[in-house]
């Protein structure tokens, strides 16, 4: 069960992206107008390496118009303790979302699946109901487990296909790259969390998925809103740009 007071992080980031390692700041509290923000709910598996901001920043980079991103994330949390916790439900409620982001563990076992299922329909209830449209963060599992991969893809693919939501595959997109570069560092340190690389692979899914463009030829350097920069190596940026768009195109 979700610890109420411990590391609330509501609208709030929790960044492993350098050079501020580990630090807790603030972030907007939503959308500026109507349709016009992007609201993520999960754990850490989101706010590592300021995740809503990469998006963010990509979506700046390709020209288009202003996305506010907005977040709910507590560490170690499946859907289940947001609906019980109710802050993601109130920040839903608030309006003005265009797409809400929902991400739990790799859910690779039958259990975690269908509470997965479940609570997705739940949230998809009330993301409707103001006018936004749910989407499924495919996550991977520990590298411990690689055997999951097939199983957890195959939960957020349902869980998206319940409710007809988005469908994000980035698990998907980490083979296509590993297919590329095996030796690609996907994993943090910990072999659970995101890389940086990995974070912007995600991003770069994402925006592929929500604007329905190819993520082929994006800039592998990014300023943050926050002033940061984010910079990749332009030989892995496109290999990891056709990971992405190889993952995408699957999917459909």
């Amino acid at each position: 069960m979700l610890a109420r007071n411990a590391w609330r992080l509501a609208l709030g980031l929790l960044c492993a992206l350098p050079p501020i390692a580990g630090c807790l700041k603030a972030t907007a509290s939503g959308p500026s107008g109507p349709g016009s923000g992007i609201l993520f709910i999960g754990n850490s598996l989101t706010y590592w390496n300021d995740l809503p901001l990469i998006v963010q920043a990509v979506f700046d980079a390709a020209g288009y118009p202003r996305y506010d991103v907005a977040m709910v994330a507590f560490p170690d949390v499946s859907l289940e303790d947001h609906w019980l916790d109710g802050t993601a439900r109130g920040q839903i409620e608030r309006g003005g979302w265009q797409i809400v982001v929902l991400q739990q563990g790799p859910s690779s076992l039958p259990e975690s699946r269908q509470l997965l299922r479940d609570y997705v329909g739940r949230f998809s209830e009330r993301i409707k109901a103001v006018g936004a449209r749910p989407a499924l963060y495919s996550v991977w599992p520990a590298q411990s487990r690689p055997g999951d991969f097939d199983r957890a893809i195959e939960s957020y693919r349902l869980a998206a296909g319940d409710v007809g939501g988005m469908y994000f595959p980035v698990a998907d997109a980490w083979r296509a790259a590993w297919r590329r570069d095996s030796t690609l560092a996907l994993y943090s340190p910990d072999g659970l969390h995101p890389s940086v690389a990995a974070s912007y692979l995600a991003a770069l899914v994402m925006y592929g998925v929500i604007a329905d463009k190819t993520p082929v030829g994006l800039p592998s350097e990014l300023p943050l809103r926050d002033g940061r920069p984010l910079a990749i190596p332009a030989v892995l940026a496109a290999t990891l740009q056709a990971a992405a768009a190889e993952a995408i195109q699957a999917a459909r």
